[in-house]
């Protein structure tokens, strides 16, 4: 799974296609998983390589705890993966952020 986030500035997807010739037109395609609407669609000619995968940086209209479905494509698909937008950290990720507060009780049991 890839985590971007809700952001107006370039951010960068890295990922390990299944087949690449340089100099191919690809075609990058980003949608939303709950209502199937298209939010990113690009051709592109050629990724960044590094070592022993690819980059493709751009600008992503995300929206923020939303699922998204990510599919590059030539003339087959060539690599998918699902995008997880969040504006939190990853490394201190809560699903309850700000939305559960732990109860506090004494619990004063009396065993016989």
């Amino acid at each position: 799974m890839i985590i971007l986030q809700e952001s107006g500035t370039s951010q960068t997807i890295n990922f390990i296609p299944r087949e690449y010739t340089n100099g191919t037109t690809y075609n990058v395609k980003i949608t939303n998983e709950s209502t199937g609407s298209e939010v990113y669609n690009q051709n592109v000619t050629s990724f960044t390589e590094n070592l022993y995968y690819f980059q493709h940086s751009d600008t992503f209209t995300l929206k923020e705890d939303t699922y998204y479905l990510l599919t590059i494509t030539s003339s087959e698909i060539v690599f998918k993966d699902k995008i997880f937008c969040t504006n939190q950290t990853v490394s201190t990720y809560s699903v309850n952020e700000s939305e559960y507060t732990p109860h506090t009780t004494q619990n004063e049991f009396i065993f016989l």
